[in-house]
């Protein structure tokens, strides 16, 4: 594989980084990006005007991002993103009708929205990725990522894009990386391509730029194939055509506080296949399939997963699942996936129209594989639109299984909470025959509209055929 194809940016990012009046060493800063001039009018989304400073600072407009959400019937959708120490306020207007009441997503740790004449403020205290609907519009609604600076880090092999539009060199569609290298994105660049690392060991990629598809292309924004010590961190990823990432037969990857947003179809979130070591921490996913899934093999991955971890995020499934483990492995020779944890996880909404497929929190053996020790814990879900809460299965769907799974055993879902919002299905746990079972399920302090679940009845919860031991406390 040869060096990174594509031109390097030599500016320096032009952030604004404005001090509260009076500062101190502790005082408030605010960074907010330049956009590129070609996306001005292509990319732009006019629905609000938005705009932030620190405390008793000047009111610095940000550039409103058009994002496509929802492949059901998909709709525009708006973004903006800046960097902030200390506090900051927000200030928001709908350009398009009147609104008589404000909310805020996930609903744990939001802040509270005061409207005062048309405007919208917000005081922030502390990074965090916020959804603002107007109305309870849901479809056209404000996407905020509020970040933490990130220091372009120094080193003898780094590739720095500053602010401003990048495509890979002769017209490619990949930026490769390469083993070693380090690759910054500063706020305000827009890189148009997938990032691919194939083959590679100590990579990072990091940085608060936007990640674009090639025009017409289709394929996941970043790619790790047979690689090991990769980090990717702060990238935000829209209009994706694939999905956001995917991570295949690698190990001791973390990827961290990417943000996605995806309406076309089968457009996941990130994948990880026949992987060991993986943590996905900070997340803020909104797709038009599954936020994060964890399978065995396919296509040209293989092997068994085991250690995965998935960790202080929120999600959001305009279709299919929030969190989906199993379906996907290798009949001749059967795959284990075993030790995953998901933790502390803010669910905002999930729509799924296909019973089989419903599930916040889904798992279901196919392909002969075996699925074990699986945490949910501390999961808050704030809607379900149309889904189960769980679904946990062994299954046989021929149109993505040449045989049906293994098995599942010892899962545990503790401190779920669920508010009740919206039209569930009763969740579901059952297996396929006497040796393919479902077997060890702990469900411990699971809260439904604030009522605590002690059996299935309560748990809404419907439980089949060829399944053993299942718990409730």
């Amino acid at each position: 594989m040869g060096r990174m194809n594509f031109r390097v940016a030599a500016r320096v990012a032009t952030a604004l980084a404005l001090p509260v009046l009076g500062a101190s060493a502790h005082a408030s800063t605010l960074q907010v990006y330049p956009y590129p001039p070609q996306l001005q009018y292509t990319h732009h989304n006019d629905d609000f005007t938005v705009q932030a400073r620190v405390p008793g600072g000047k009111w610095q407009d940000l550039y409103e991002w058009n994002v496509r959400v929802d492949h059901d019937k998909p709709q525009d959708a708006s973004m903006v993103y800046f960097d902030f120490t200390g506090t900051v306020e927000l200030r928001i207007q709908k350009n398009n009708g009147m609104f008589s009441k404000v909310s805020v997503g996930p609903v744990a740790g939001a802040p509270e929205p005061r409207i005062e004449g048309d405007k919208v403020y917000l005081t922030l205290t502390h990074p965090q990725n916020i959804a603002l609907f107007f109305d309870d519009d849901r479809l056209h609604n404000l996407h905020v990522f509020a970040g933490a600076p990130i220091a372009a880090p120094t080193g003898p092999d780094m590739v720095r894009f500053g602010p401003g539009l990048h495509k890979p060199a002769n017209g490619g569609d990949l930026f490769t990386v390469t083993s070693g290298q380090t690759v910054y994105l500063d706020g305000g660049a827009v890189l148009q391509g997938t990032f691919k690392v194939d083959g590679a060991r100590d990579v990072t990629i990091l940085g608060h730029g936007l990640i674009l598809p090639p025009p017409g292309k289709d394929g996941n924004q970043f790619e790790i194939a047979r690689s090991q010590n990769v980090r990717i961190e702060g990238p935000i990823v829209v209009q994706a055509d694939a999905g956001v990432g995917r991570v295949g037969a690698s190990k001791d990857v973390r990827i961290a506080d990417v943000k996605g947003i995806t309406a076309g179809k089968w457009t996941d979130g990130i994948n990880v296949y026949s992987s060991e070591r993986v943590t996905l921490d900070r997340l803020f996913m909104r797709t038009s399939d599954d936020c994060v899934t964890v399978y065995a093999h396919r296509w040209d991955y293989y092997g068994d997963v085991r250690d995965v971890k998935v960790t202080n995020s929120t999600l959001w499934a305009d279709i299919a699942h929030a969190m989906f483990v199993g379906i996907h492995g290798d009949s001749v020779h059967p795959d284990v996936i075993e030790h995953l944890t998901f933790d502390n996880i803010d669910v905002v909404n999930v729509d799924e129209d296909d019973p089989e497929y419903e599930g916040v929190m889904a798992i279901t053996a196919g392909d002969s594989n075996t699925i074990r020790d699986v945490t949910f814990s501390n999961i808050r879900v704030d809607r379900i639109e149309e889904a189960k809460l769980f679904n946990l299965h062994v299954g046989y769907n021929p149109r993505w299984n040449t045989s049906p799974g293994g098995g599942i055993e010892r899962v545990t879902f503790r401190n779920i909470s669920y508010t009740g919002d919206g039209m569930p299905s009763p969740s579901v746990m059952f297996g396929y025959d006497p040796k393919r079972r479902v077997r060890n399920i702990l469900i411990d302090n699971l809260t439904i509209a604030g009522r605590k679940a002690t059996n299935p009845a309560t748990a809404n919860l419907e439980i089949g055929k060829f399944v053993d031991d299942v718990r409730l406390k």
